[in-house]
């Protein structure tokens, strides 16, 4: 038994190994960029909403409401990078119930690349809203003893990211794998249900915790003189 779609090798290309991993990753972005494609070709005001754009509205309406919530703003590249990261992932995770199609969500490989575009989105949002200085001073805080343990939290939250998704992915993996040759006619179907709320589920997490991580990188440190941290006069 396969444990992570990184072990079946597809093609070999110029002495370098096409895995699945890499394979159905690609199909994935093409399955999202023609759908997206599909659905926005005639995204005009004139033009009365079908069901899919009504279903894709919905979708960004719904991420868009969750960073608000978060950021207690309304971000437009927020949105894009993290609106991104969930579509590629509760898709790939969705797509499991086809048969033969092994999960890139599955491989740490994934999972670690993920968390690694988070890892470098936080600083690239935090200079963006903050300046350089503005948001290099965020690790000497509240003092510069904080500056190690700074870091070491930084880089800790995306090895979090990458072991979250890919355990819980794998785990579901594994476990269907067993229930499989216990009880091939009944279990598979439960699992496979079981599978897509774990996907969906896995795919919101990540999204709102890169959503939180950002936030916390961009968000403006009030002011001494600011209502928040103003003392009450009598």
């Amino acid at each position: 038994m396969e444990l992570t779609p990184d072990e079946n090798i597809i093609f070999t290309l110029q002495g370098i190994s096409i895995t699945a991993t890499v394979v159905n990753t690609w199909l994935i972005m093409a399955l999202l960029t023609g759908v997206s494609m599909l659905i926005t070709r005639n995204l005009r005001p004139d033009v009365p909403p079908n069901r899919w754009r009504t279903m894709l509205e919905v979708i960004v309406n719904g991420i868009v409401g969750q960073i608000a919530e978060i950021t207690e703003r309304r971000d437009p590249r927020i949105l894009y990078f993290v609106g991104t990261l969930f579509l590629f992932i509760v898709t790939a995770n969705l797509l499991t119930v086809v048969p033969g199609f092994d999960t890139p969500t599955a491989s740490l490989s994934t999972t670690a690349a993920l968390a690694l575009s988070v890892l470098v989105a936080v600083p690239v949002f935090g200079i963006g809203s903050r300046g350089f200085f503005g948001y290099l001073k965020t690790y000497i805080e509240p003092s510069f003893v904080m500056l190690p343990f700074n870091i070491i939290g930084e880089f800790s939250r995306g090895i979090s990211l990458a072991i979250r998704l890919y355990g819980n992915i794998m785990s579901g993996a594994v476990i269907g794998a067993i229930l499989l040759g216990v009880a091939p006619f009944f279990f598979p179907v439960v699992m496979d249900m079981l599978g897509l709320l774990t996907g969906v589920i896995q795919a919101y997490i990540f999204a709102i915790l890169a959503t939180v991580y950002i936030s916390s990188a961009t968000a403006t440190p009030p002011r001494p003189d600011t209502p928040e941290t103003a003392k009450e006069t009598p």
